[in-house]
């Protein structure tokens, strides 16, 4: 990089800009996933649309490589980038909501903890993911799966607009009438097309769940899993549930099911007796509790600074052959930390076609994922292969199909499974809004070859 252009870059840029030498810098490449460590050459930590204009132009000229960081929670490591520059968004997190219209517009950095906030006032809720700390940026673009996309679908079917910078530095709307192809290729197209500034969502009312975990000795899980599988198929669509094989504080190998109905409380309570009445749980936390709360139960299950590696699969259906090898791998885990989750989606979200928007999958409703997650660096092989092996295992059950915004590092056959038969219509709007693949750190398409279905 030029001195001068830096110089000139520092003085315009109206953010913080970070490199190697300077206080603050370590902390600034740091995301929650300890087993990603990556030096950029600098951190621009932008504070609006201009600075984000200003870094597209300097990186541009300076033929850097360029990470976008909105949440960075993405267990691949994609907010950031070795040698380069990462457009950091962390400090654009502001959240307006039109409670009238039910209308919600966020910056590209905020985290779902920030919309939560912001939308509990009015007694609205935006449908996107579980964890808090989650950036809405990666996770809409992703698609987004959370505990009210049975109702009201994923984040992207409630997506309105989006603001995008473009590689040439250009700032465009994307909605249904405005650059349209583009819309439609962000919901669900990754990370690949622009940096999005903003976003304009949907909001539902939704104030008060009933929600919480029942929970029972490992000794269960198959008789658990399946009467869950069951329950589920005829449940309404106000209930959106996961299982999940997981450890207790004490270290005891648990099962356990999170349900979270977002209608009439009364009517709730009705609607999952079923599920709280199976067997003899060791403990039933089900309770009413204001929405923000639901969204948190998980986060300490994602702490900052330990080991993690991701492996998933989605699934057309759940046999009991799958539910048997998924808890025999399961019963194989060596961390305490890691888990398995079944995720279970349909409803609204399984009735929008699959071209409709970039997310190819909603045939799919089931979502196995093995979530390793250790402290010690030097165990980092053994927890690995478990994940792997766990998707292994369950290769004969599997549509060979992914959920973008759990894919770890991953090689280019795999990253094609998750954009599925619309990667063709994906890698030609890649081609017309980012021709020499300038946004290349993310689950990426090639603009140079338009490709056959995966």
């Amino acid at each position: 990089m030029s001195s001068i252009d830096l110089k000139s870059f520092r003085s315009a840029f109206q953010g913080q800009v970070f490199e190697p030498a300077d206080a603050g810098y370590n902390e600034a490449r740091q995301i929650w996933n300890a087993s990603v460590s990556k030096r950029p050459s600098m951190i621009a930590r932008c504070s609006g649309v201009a600075d984000v204009i200003a870094a597209i132009h300097f990186a541009r000229a300076n033929n850097l490589v360029t990470a976008i960081r909105a949440g960075g929670h993405n267990v691949g490591g994609r907010a950031l980038c070795d040698d380069g520059l990462v457009i950091d968004l962390s400090r654009m997190r502001a959240v307006f909501v039109d409670d009238a219209a039910r209308r919600v517009r966020v910056q590209g950095g905020a985290t779902l903890g920030d919309i939560d906030r912001e939308t509990h006032v009015f007694g609205l809720a935006v449908p996107c993911g579980i964890v808090p700390k989650t950036g809405i940026g990666g996770l809409t673009l992703g698609g987004g799966v959370g505990w009210l996309i049975r109702k009201y679908g994923m984040s992207i079917d409630n997506l309105l607009s989006a603001q995008v910078v473009t590689a040439e530095g250009k700032v465009l709307t994307a909605n249904t009438t405005e650059n349209q192809d583009l819309f439609w290729a962000l919901r669900g197209g990754g990370g690949n097309f622009g940096v999005i500034t903003s976003f304009e969502f949907q909001a539902h009312p939704v104030a008060t769940v009933l929600g919480g975990l029942l929970l029972y000795p490992r000794a269960m899980a198959i008789d658990v899993i399946r009467h869950f599988r069951d329950y589920m198929e005829s449940a309404p669509d106000e209930l959106t549930a996961y299982a999940a094989l997981l450890h207790g504080p004490d270290g005891s190998p648990l099962v356990g099911v999170i349900p979270c109905y977002c209608g009439n409380i009364a009517e709730g309570e009705r609607v999952l007796q079923p599920l709280r009445k199976f067997g003899s749980p060791i403990l039933d936390g089900i309770q009413a509790m204001p929405f923000p709360v639901m969204q948190s139960l998980l986060a300490p299950s994602f702490p900052d600074g330990n080991q993690n590696y991701w492996k998933s699969t989605l699934q057309r259906e759940l046999s009991n052959d799958a539910i048997s090898a998924i808890v025999e791998h399961a019963n194989g885990l060596q961390s305490p930390l890691s888990f398995v989750v079944l995720e279970y989606y349909g409803g609204a979200a399984g009735r929008v076609s699959s071209t409709a928007t970039a997310f190819p999958h909603r045939h799919l409703p089931w979502d196995i994922l093995f979530l390793a997650q250790w402290t010690d660096p030097a165990q980092t092989k053994m927890h690995r292969d478990w994940a792997r092996s766990g998707e292994d295992v369950l290769r004969p059950f599997s549509e060979n199909a992914h959920l973008l915004s759990a894919l770890d590092v991953e090689g280019e056959d795999v990253i094609k499974t998750a954009f599925g038969g619309n990667l063709p219509r994906l890698a030609a709007t890649k081609k017309k809004y980012d021709p020499t693949n300038f946004f290349r750190v993310n689950h990426n398409i090639n603009p140079g070859v338009l490709v056959g279905t995966a």
